[in-house]
């Protein structure tokens, strides 16, 4: 009688997980990934500190890119652009594929100056994103700080 149950309750399960997607979710977990790339790592005392991108399967994670140079919000914020970008090609995807991006201000008044510079360097199709101001700044004294996720 408990074995016949527990079937019941399985299948009863499993078709609900189905409706639910939740059987995609679990075959994809199941499969073999691919073996994670990294590229532009940076050490410390000649021990790997982090990497400028990851790539696994089709998605490139970049590494949060700042100017450490003299400026103003808006040049920081296209010097960063463009590294985020270099990233994005030599990993084998483009701005036009970035699904999610993070932006570090270091003082919030820059928001809409970076948002100046910002604005449809993603395509027609921008990415989310997420910005928030760094309490004690960003690291390096830059201005802005972004990273990203992407596809292939």
């Amino acid at each position: 009688m408990k074995a016949q149950r527990r079937s019941i309750l399985k299948r009863l399960f499993a078709s609900v997980a189905g409706v639910a997607g939740l059987g995609t979710a679990t075959q994809v977990m199941a499969e073999p990934q691919a073996e994670k790339e990294v590229f532009n790592v940076v050490n410390h005392q000649d021990v790997p500190l982090f990497s400028g991108s990851t790539k696994l399967g089709n998605l490139v994670f970049v590494a949060g890119k700042g100017y450490h140079k003299e400026g103003d919000i808006k040049v920081h914020t296209d010097e960063v652009l463009k590294e985020l970008e270099k990233e994005l090609v030599k990993a084998g995807s483009s701005m036009e594929k970035v699904l999610k991006v993070n932006v570090y201000l270091h003082d919030l008044n820059d928001y809409k100056g970076m948002n100046e510079v910002y604005k449809g360097r993603f395509g027609s199709k921008p990415p989310v994103r997420t910005t928030v101001a760094v309490y004690g700044g960003v690291p390096g004294d830059s201005l802005v700080e972004m990273d990203c996720i992407a596809y292939i």
